[in-house]
């Protein structure tokens, strides 16, 4: 968790092979999952948030390999501490049926 905006953005753009400035959010957890960082282009700069847990540890979703995407309540579950395996979510409308 020594990379700091340029370290992470080449991270993106050699080892995901994804481009850093498409406005995507890119999440990256310590091996210990206590530390999370966000790394987000807003247009004119990068912006980064950072948390580190004092007790506990993030939740990985289930997933396979190094990269995988999420939603954004997905992000913000594992962020606030909430159980992903526990969340129910009512039937809503979507137009993308999966």
């Amino acid at each position: 968790m020594r990379k700091s905006f340029d370290g992470l953005s080449g991270l993106v753009r050699n080892k995901l092979l994804r481009e850093p400035l498409s406005g995507e959010v890119f999440v990256f957890m310590s091996r210990r999952r206590n530390q999370i960082r966000l790394l987000i282009w807003e247009g004119d700069g990068f912006s980064m948030y950072c948390k580190r847990l004092e007790k506990g540890t993030f939740e990985i979703p289930d997933g396979n390999g190094d990269s995988m995407e999420i939603t954004s309540n997905q992000l913000l579950f594992i962020i606030k501490g909430i159980r992903l395996e526990s969340v129910r979510q009512k039937k809503r409308f979507s137009l993308n049926k999966k």
